[in-house]
């Protein structure tokens, strides 16, 4: 592989196939809510960005169980990672979310807790929370970015600029946390040169992960409103192939890359198409890498 993938970094530390499990707490997000603003990211669903199962089994512990029944039928998979995927799963109170890891974090099988928010819900209250997970799970904050340029994070509707971004991060930095970031490739208005321009900035923080999403557009998004209307054009296959490129040749080669493109949902999906064949685009993206010889970390620096 010329890249580190997740898959090789589990191994590597769990010495067999280790499977994600994903969880709706049934959360909000401060973008959504009127704390920061109201209608979340402009991308962003009904669901979070996340599987909307909290309005099926409220339960997060029922989830987890159910979840984990299911890959242990697929693949066999023995171990597990609870993922708490959608919304902001660090934006409640403490006791709150003591609960809800709590639920999970002590189902046989669980070895590891990864929990995804944005980069302004971070205290050292839930931070030490999520800390005394470590010793015993591999314990991961994943923080969104999706970009380092404050016009696009204003255009998206993000709600809060690189600056905070850069604060939440030095903060959980202090804790013994994993620290995996995401970036979007396909912004509106952005252009190949803003996207190296954020995994300049990425690379420059060195964090345990990267995940790098593709902007694909789904139903009921302020996004889809945009595109129905003709202002906004998705990004095509062969330029989201060789920007995810440029980003793997800046990263550090021992930052784990823990995704490489979007992962639409079929029924929700607008545009554009090509993002459903997931497979598909991580060949493509290594047959990139082959015809350029060239690997992750080519053109970082220390």
């Amino acid at each position: 592989m010329r890249y580190y993938s997740f898959n090789a970094f589990l191994k590597e530390r769990f010495g067999e196939r280790v499977q994600k499990i994903t969880l709706d707490a049934g959360l909000t997000c401060p973008n959504r809510d009127g704390t920061r603003g109201r209608g979340g990211c402009t991308y962003c669903d009904a669901s979070g960005s996340g599987t909307g199962a909290a309005s099926q089994i409220p339960e997060v512990r029922s989830q987890a169980q159910s979840g984990m029944q299911a890959m242990q039928r697929r693949y066999g998979a023995k171990q597990f990672i609870a993922y708490f995927q959608s919304f902001c799963n660090t934006y409640a109170p403490v006791q709150h979310l003591q609960g809800l890891y709590g639920s999970v974090a002590d189902l046989p099988g669980v070895v590891g807790l990864s929990v995804a928010t944005r980069p302004d819900c971070l205290s050292p209250e839930n931070l030490a929370l999520l800390a005394g997970y470590s010793a015993r799970l591999m314990t991961t904050l994943e923080l969104g970015l999706q970009s380092c340029h404050n016009a696009t994070l204003a255009r998206i509707n993000r709600g809060h600029t690189f600056k905070e971004f850069l604060d939440g991060y030095e903060l959980a930095r202090h804790y013994p946390l994993r620290v995996c970031v995401h970036i979007i490739i396909g912004l509106p208005g952005e252009t190949a040169e803003h996207v190296r321009q954020t995994a300049r900035e990425i690379a420059r923080l060195k964090p345990d992960g990267v995940k790098i999403h593709c902007l694909y557009i789904h139903k009921g998004t302020a996004l889809e409103q945009d595109y129905r209307k003709g202002m906004f054009q998705p990004i095509e296959r062969e330029e989201f192939l060789a920007s995810a490129c440029n980003v793997v040749e800046m990263l550090p080669p021992t930052t784990v890359i823990e995704r490489l493109t979007g992962d639409p949902l079929k029924n929700l999906l607008v545009a554009p198409a090509w993002t459903l064949r997931k497979q598909e685009i991580l060949r493509a993206i290594e047959q990139e890498l082959t015809r350029r010889d060239t690997r992750q970390g080519k053109y970082w620096k220390e």
